[in-house]
C-alpha cells in the first residue's frame, strides 16, 4: 500500500527553518565573531572621528580633510559605523552626528573609552596580538613578543609614548588605588619597605606619608624607573623613596622587612610568579613579611564575570599571566614557603572594588624525620 503524496515539509529539508530564531542566533554569533566592527570602532576611535563631528566635521569629506584620509575610504567606515550605530546620518546630505554609544568614544567623555581605543596607545596596540590567540592556547605563551619582538613590559620600558598611554590608562581615584589599600594595613612595625616592581612609585608615596618613620626602596625596569624618579621629586619625597632600576628575576639589591608585589603577579604565569616569590624571600630580612596586593576572592557575575575574563585573555595573550582568585593566590605564595599571615579584602569597609592586601611570613621550617 502506497503512501499518500503530501507537500514536502521544509522543517524535514531544512531543521533551522522550524527553529526561526536561529536567524538571530545567526546574527548573534556574526556580531561575537567577527574582527571587522572592533577595529571599525577602534579605527574611528583612533582618527577621533567623533570629536571631529562634535567639532562641526559632519561630512565625510570635511571627516577625512581634518584627519588626512582617503574620502572616498572613510565613506566605507563611516557607513558601517553607522549600520552598527555608534554613528548616524549621512544619507542624502545628513549631517553626521554620533549615537549615544558613539558619544562615548569623545576624548572628554569620562568613560575614556577613546583612549583605551586608540590603536597607537598600549593596550590597543596590545591588543592586536589576540591574532596569534590561537597559538597562545596551543602552546601557553603570550603573543605579544611574537608581534613586537620583544615581552610587554620591556616594550614599555623601551617607549615612553607607549609608557605614558599606559600609565594615562591606569590612572584612577588615588584615594582607591592607594590611600584606602594603605589605610589598611598597620605599618608600625615596618622601618625598610621595598617595593618591587613599584611602577610609577604612587604606591610607596602613600606608604611613606602614611608612615613617616616608613623609608623605602623602588625596583624597577629603566623606563619606569626614570618616571618614579621624575615623580618622586615632584613630590619632595626623594629623601624617603630611593628608586633603583633593576629586574625582580634576578637578585634584589638591598634588603628589608617588607617587600610588596602591588598587582605584580596577574601578570606572570606560575613559574614566573614563583620566581619572583623567591627572590623576594631572598631580600626580606629576618622576621620580615610579605605583602601582596592583588585581587580579592569575588563571586563576580553578570558584567563583572564578563570584564574578569577578559582581563584573565588579557594577561594570558600579552604576558602570559593569569588572573588569580585570593585563594589561588594564596596557593601559589604558599608554594614557596610563606604562610597567610593576615589579610584585609574588599569585603572590609575600608577597601574598594576586589582588592586585597594579604600579608605572608615565611613558613616554619618543617623538621626531617631524623630531627622528629
Amino acid at each position: 500500500m502506497s503512501a499518500t503524496p503530501t507537500e514536502p515539509d521544509p522543517a524535514a529539508a531544512d531543521p533551522a527553518a522550524a527553529r526561526p530564531e536561529n536567524s538571530d542566533l545567526d546574527v548573534l554569533l556574526k556580531q561575537l565573531g567577527n574582527l571587522v566592527t572592533p577595529m571599525a570602532v577602534r579605527t574611528a576611535a583612533t582618527l577621533r572621528l567623533v570629536d571631529h563631528i562634535q567639532d562641526g566635521a559632519r561630512t565625510v569629506d570635511e571627516l577625512a580633510a581634518r584627519t588626512g584620509t582617503h574620502a572616498p575610504t572613510l565613506a566605507r567606515l563611516v557607513r558601517h559605523l553607522v549600520v552598527t550605530g555608534v554613528l548616524q546620518g549621512g544619507d542624502d546630505g545628513t549631517p553626521l552626528s554620533a549615537t549615544g554609544v558613539g558619544l562615548l568614544l569623545a576624548d572628554d567623555h569620562p568613560a575614556q573609552q577613546r583612549a583605551w581605543m586608540d590603536l597607537n596607545g598600549a593596550v590597543a596596540r596590545a591588543d592586536l596580538a589576540f591574532t596569534g590567540l590561537l597559538d597562545t592556547v596551543r602552546t601557553g605563551r603570550p603573543a605579544y613578543p611574537g608581534l613586537y619582538g620583544r615581552p610587554f613590559w620591556e616594550d614599555l620600558s623601551a617607549d615612553q609614548d607607549l609608557a605614558d598611554s599606559f600609565d594615562a590608562l591606569m590612572s584612577c581615584d588615588d584615594n582607591a588605588a592607594y590611600e584606602a589599600p594603605v589605610a589598611a594595613y598597620d605599618w608600625s612595625g615596618v622601618h625598610h619597605v621595598l617595593d618591587a616592581g613599584g611602577g610609577n612609585g604612587a604606591l610607596l608615596a602613600q606608604i611613606v606619608r602614611t608612615a613617616p618613620h616608613v623609608r623605602a626602596t623602588l625596583l624597577e625596569l629603566s623606563g619606569p624607573a626614570e618616571q618614579a624618579r621624575r615623580k618622586l621629586a615632584e613630590a619632595g619625597l626623594t629623601d624617603r623613596v630611593t628608586v633603583v632600576d633593576g629586574d625582580f628575576f634576578k637578585p634584589l639589591p638591598v634588603t628589608a622587612d617588607a617587600v610588596i608585589l602591588s598587582f605584580v603577579l596577574l601578570n606572570w604565569s606560575d613559574d614566573d610568579a614563583r620566581a619572583i616569590l623567591r627572590r623576594c624571600a631572598e631580600s626580606l630580612e629576618p622576621g620580615g613579611r610579605l605583602l601582596v596586593m592583588d585581587r580579592a576572592d569575588v563571586e563576580a557575575d553578570g558584567a563583572d564575570r564578563f570584564f574578569s575574563t577578559l582581563l584573565d585573555l588579557r594577561m594570558l595573550t600579552f604576558m602570559g599571566g593569569r588572573v588569580r582568585t585570593r585563594d589561588e593566590v594564596v596557593r601559589l605564595v604558599s608554594s614557596v614557603g610563606f604562610a597567610l599571615a593576615s589579610e584585609r579584602t574588599s569585603g572590609s569597609p575600608i577597601l574598594p572594588f576586589d582588592f586585597s592586601v594579604l600579608e605572608f611570613l615565611r613558613a616554619p621550617e618543617q623538621p626531617t624525620p631524623a630531627e622528629e
